[in-house]
């Protein structure tokens, strides 16, 4: 009795899918017509210059000098950094909405530690030196990488001077 019922089914399904079959049509579709292709449209031209408000437009604005050098185991100010600081503080009077951050690095000589803890005070003397001139601090983060980054990879005098910096890094 089941395998009657199976083949009801079976017989009853055929029968509805052949029903349901596609007849082909009588006549065919036209071909599709070809036509010439649109040029393209011309690439809308991005602004000259850096966007406002970026690392590269900040470095344009400043001259370069979002870096200032220090002397071995120092963290004073001189009259350059000076300087490079005060094109930085007109650039960040300019964008208020701007913050940034002021990362302070020391050459390869001399411990892990020491080394932090002298770019710590580098970048917290070039903070110090932005705020006195109007920027204010709540738009400044410092932070210390030590020797870890150095910009120049050579053990001479030369990539040393080069390595003891800070430098200013826009954020947003």
């Amino acid at each position: 009795m089941n395998s009657m019922k199976t083949s009801l089914i079976l017989v009853v399904s055929a029968t509805a899918l052949a029903a349901c079959a596609k007849k082909p049509p009588e006549e065919l579709p036209p071909a599709p017509v070809t036509t010439p292709a649109p040029a393209p449209a011309p690439a809308p031209t991005a602004a000259s210059g850096p966007t406002v408000g970026s690392q590269q437009h900040f470095e344009q604005a400043v001259g370069g000098s979002t870096v200032i050098y220090f002397d071995t185991d120092r963290f004073n100010i001189d009259s350059a950094d000076a300087a490079a600081l005060q094109a930085q503080a007109q650039y960040f009077a300019r964008y208020p909405e701007l913050t940034f951050t002021v990362e302070g690095h020391a050459d390869e000589r001399g411990t892990r530690e020491y080394n932090l803890a002298l770019g710590e005070r580098r970048a917290n003397s070039a903070k110090n030196y932005l705020v006195s001139l109007g920027v204010a601090s709540n738009r400044i983060r410092t932070v210390s990488y030590g020797k870890e980054r150095p910009v120049a990879l050579a053990s001479t005098e030369a990539a040393w001077a080069q390595n003891r910096r800070a430098a200013s890094i826009i954020i947003n």
